[in-house]
Formats: C-alpha cells, structure tokens, sequence
C-alpha cells in the first residue's frame, strides 16, 4: 500500500528538515507533504530544499496561518489526489516520534482510523507542565464522557487513516477548527462504524521551538464537544457510507 505523512507547519525551522530526513529514511517508502502557513522563520523554504532533492516529498505552501483544520483538509486532498491508501497526520515538533509509524502503518492494515494515544495503557506523557497535562485529560475525558467515543486520545493529532474513510466522512465540511477538529474527525468515524484502533505513545514535549497549544485551543475542544452533542443525529448523514466493521476495536 502506498503511505503518505501530511505535517503541518508554522515556525518549525529547527526540525522539519530533520524530521523529513527521519521519516524518509524509514523501511516504508513513505512520503511526505509539507502543509506550510507562510512561516515567518522560514520553514517552508527548509521544507522546499527538501523537495528539491527528493521526489516523495512535497510542500503545499498556504498565504498565512489558516488554522491546523484547514491544513489537514490541504493535505488529505492532495494525498488523496495522488492515490495514497494509508495517510497519517503528526506534529512536526517531535512530540510524535517517528519510531511509531511502522506500528499505525501495520495497525492501518486491518484499522480505517488508528491512533497513536497517550491514553491507553502502555501509552504516557513525558515534559509536559502540569497544567497542560490537565486541560488535555479534561478535555479527552469530556469528549469521550458526552460523546461517548470510545477512543482514549480523543485530541491526537498522530493518526493514520485509510483513504476509503477519508472519502466517506468529507472532512472538508468539519466545521471545527484546532484541536476540535481532530474530535469531530473521531466522532464522524466512529458514528459511521468504521474500524478504529490506537497505539500506546510517549508523547513526548516539544525539542525546540515554543508551543503552539494553549487553554483557548482546550476550551475551543470542549465547545465542540458540546456542538456534537446537541447534533447527535447529524452523525447517522454518514452512516450510509461506512463500508468498515460496525464496531471499533480497541
């Protein structure tokens, strides 16, 4: 099957080259695209260096920072575009360790949503403060709380999907923005019963760089949360087009 990483990035001069050279050197000929919103450090020229030398990576340059939702959408159309069959998502700080990928890529085999989760056992957090660490509980505890999703990391952003769920669930028409985004996306695929699993991670805080999360982003997520819940019924628009398992496995 053919893989591709979408990585969003915003002021990541100091890892995307070293993060693509990472990934490209693993045993999974797998390609990259660069999802860049005008970094001001730079990083989308890096990131154009790097395509320059190698044909399995790509940048798709934005005008300005237009939120990590859209940069997503940006992403899957492109690698859908291209025929891709397993498309993941990560961070480009290093708080996804590209030692994982081989175990999403082998869980996506038989998976349409498989997740690298902090919060499934084997799975943990390491530097993070502790306030951080709180909001990000809360909010994964809510959403599978109101939702009922039965995910444990309900705002990972480290995942890879199979392209037949990227198709069916649209997420060009997610409302939500942020890390709400990434729990709509959840929501949409488990109501429509496709197969979802999760990798335990060590989430591991950012190498360099400042972080881009904050409270706003958390509470963004839990008025999400509430929006779905009202919107139950919205979910049973994409049952008719799951074509996986009518349970998650977990």
């Amino acid at each position: 099957m053919k893989s591709a990483v979408i990585i969003p990035t915003y002021n990541e001069c100091e890892n995307i080259a070293r993060l693509i050279a990472d990934l490209r050197s693993l045993p999974h000929n797998l390609s990259v695209i660069v999802v860049d919103d005008n970094s001001p450090d730079g990083t989308g020229t890096i990131a154009d260096a790097c395509a320059a030398s190698d044909t399995q990576v790509q940048v798709i340059h934005r005008p300005a920072k237009l939120g990590l939702g859209t940069a997503h959408v940006a992403g899957f159309k492109q690698a859908l575009a291209a025929g891709f069959d397993q498309i993941l998502t990560m961070d480009a700080d290093y708080s996804h360790n590209p030692r994982y990928i081989g175990g999403l890529l082998e869980l996506g085999a038989t998976h349409d949503l498989v997740i690298g989760s902090r919060y499934v056992r084997g799975g943990a957090v390491v530097g993070s403060s502790a306030l951080r660490r709180a909001l990000s509980r809360a909010a994964n505890r809510t959403a599978r709380t109101v939702l009922r999703l039965q995910a444990g990391d309900c705002t990972a952003g480290f995942r890879c999907y199979s392209s037949a769920v990227l198709q069916a669930i649209r997420p060009e028409t997610v409302r939500s923005e942020g890390y709400s985004f990434l729990i709509e996306l959840l929501w949409r695929v488990q109501h429509s019963g496709w197969r979802i699993s999760e990798l335990p991670i060590t989430f591991e805080d950012r190498r360099f760089g400042q972080s881009k999360i904050s409270a706003r982003e958390i509470f963004k997520a839990l008025a999400t949360v509430a929006r779905l819940y009202q919107n139950q019924g919205a979910a049973g628009n994409f049952s008719a087009l799951a074509k996986g398992s009518n349970s998650g496995s977990h």
